[in-house]
């Protein structure tokens, strides 16, 4: 019993089916694991009680005959996703208190296909940073420890999602992917993150950051699991005007194994200077991997991969400070105690400047700086320019026949908190290299454990898709995970 949280979805599914646990008992075997994780600090609000009353409702829809793929599964949700009644803060002390009175569209589509949830995960504020330490909870810590004992960031903004699923503290989790969110997190703890095509899931509900970026999808211990989860998640949503009106196709039926004769592209612009000799011979083994599988590796070029990073970081803090304009503690959220005299102008100003973190008032300021009259043109016009080249690149790659991208999903390990220079935050910026690219283009893209590094620790690849072909990209990932045979666990310490 004790060990019913280490299950995959698809196991627990089949345990389930066949009677020999209950969603009741699966759902306290992940809440006891939870209690015993408070040093992960991953979880940052529970719910007991609603996680009890949903795997009861589980247990009857499968003695009913009626179970969906998740029905009793329990799930952690990562705190930008609205759940009626429950606490949203997406890491951030101006949403302090605020219980939203509406539900997600991807979490209402969980609850429909019968999963339990088991509380709200913790992330970096507004979903805006790589480590985890921009959380107005304080950071969540990733499983996997350092040689000298130091804690290691899980990475992020889905930091919580990513240690409480490697932690065996849920089956799986939600994560949102802006510029690597999902991606980085799942490379850092060993982890499989999937990153859907931008409108495959809808935004609805979503605490947003940088609209025309942001993708919600699954973290999950396996790609099967990735499938099986996206496949609840996804939906038309006439509620998001951005979600694609497309049919969900059984993304788990899709995973035959068999990639012979797909063409993989290897960029040569992501072999970036100063990239450690592990991740790239971790690389080579992955082409290697999929040329055994039958598949054809080629190396190609995206020629505007070097300008990823910067028009990234001037489009998303543009769209993050339009986003982030309504918060000004008027509605809901913190807000400031006034001074004899101030005005409606300074009890905005003084919410939002104890409201916000750093790093959150740092893009915020950025954002702004780049859409002001003076500057728009210059930088905001001409990143939007720069992203369409860089999504030309891609479309080029897939018209020549290449059928998926493979790449590093980060330049590193998993690395100790607290090391990145809060005074040099181009440092945090680097952990996107490898991943931004995809959230410009707006393509899916999925990271897959493939081996450790000399220190024992979690190393993953990236494979980029074509644009709503999720199915086939998943079915490569699963070829590439059987090959790779990624088993390890960190040492349970917390």
């Amino acid at each position: 019993m004790s060990d019913l949280n280490r299950l995959t979805i698809a196991a627990a599914r089949d345990a389930l089916a066949k009677g020999d646990v209950t969603a009741v008992e699966l759902t306290e075997a992940c809440l006891t694991a939870i209690q015993g994780a408070g040093a992960l600090n991953a979880f940052v609000h529970r719910t007991p009680d609603l996680a009890h009353e949903m795997a009861v409702a589980a247990d009857e829809r499968i003695r009913q005959g009626r179970a969906a793929p998740m029905t009793g599964i329990p799930v952690g949700i990562k705190d930008v996703f609205c759940v009626k009644g429950v606490p949203a803060q997406a890491g951030s002390r101006i949403l302090q208190g605020f219980r939203p009175e509406y539900e997600s569209t991807v979490t209402q589509n969980l609850w429909n296909a019968g999963a339990v949830m088991l509380g709200k995960l913790n992330q970096d504020e507004f979903a805006m940073g790589s480590t985890n330490e921009s959380s107005c909870y304080g950071p969540a810590v990733n499983p996997w420890k350092a040689e000298d004992g130091r804690a290691l960031t899980p990475g992020g903004s889905s930091g919580g999602s990513a240690a409480a699923v490697a932690a065996d503290l849920c089956l799986a989790a939600t994560g949102t992917d802006t510029g690597g969110s999902i991606r980085q997190p799942a490379a850092f703890t060993g982890t499989v993150g999937l990153k859907p095509t931008y409108g495959r899931v809808s935004r609805w509900g979503v605490i947003a950051y940088a609209s025309s970026l942001d993708q919600a999808g699954p973290m999950t211990k396996t790609v099967r699991d990735a499938a099986i989860m996206l496949g609840a998640m996804a939906s038309a949503d006439p509620q998001d005007s951005t979600c694609a009106d497309l049919p969900v196709p059984d993304f788990e039926a899709a995973l035959t194994g068999d990639i012979r004769g797909k063409r993989i592209g290897l960029p040569r612009e992501y072999r970036v200077d100063g990239m450690p000799a592990d991740i790239d011979a971790l690389w080579s083994e992955g082409a290697q991997m999929l040329r055994d599988a039958g598949a054809e590796v080629v190396e190609i070029s995206l020629p505007h991969t070097k300008y990823a990073l910067p028009a990234y970081y001037v489009i998303a803090p543009a769209e993050a400070s339009s986003n982030l304009a309504r918060y000004d503690g008027v509605r809901y959220g913190h807000r400031a105690r006034l001074g004899q005299g101030d005005g409606i102008t300074d009890m905005y100003a003084k919410t939002r400047a104890e409201g916000f973190g750093p790093e959150v008032q740092r893009r915020v300021m950025i954002g702004t700086y780049v859409l002001s009259a003076g500057f728009y043109d210059a930088y905001y016009n001409r990143a939007r320019k720069v992203r369409a080249l860089i999504k030309r690149d891609f479309d080029q790659a897939f018209a020549d026949g290449i059928d998926a991208i493979l790449a590093p999903a980060t330049p590193s390990a998993a690395f100790p908190l607290g090391s990145v220079d809060k005074g040099d935050p181009v440092q945090m910026y680097l952990n996107d290299v490898f991943t931004v690219t995809l959230n410009l283009a707006g393509l899916p893209g999925i990271a897959v454990p493939v081996g450790q590094d000399a220190r024992g620790l979690p190393l993953g690849l990236q494979l980029i898709g074509r644009p709503f072909e999720e199915a086939e990209l998943l079915n490569q990932a699963l070829v590439l995970e059987q090959a790779a045979g990624f088993v390890a666990k960190p040492d349970r310490w917390w």
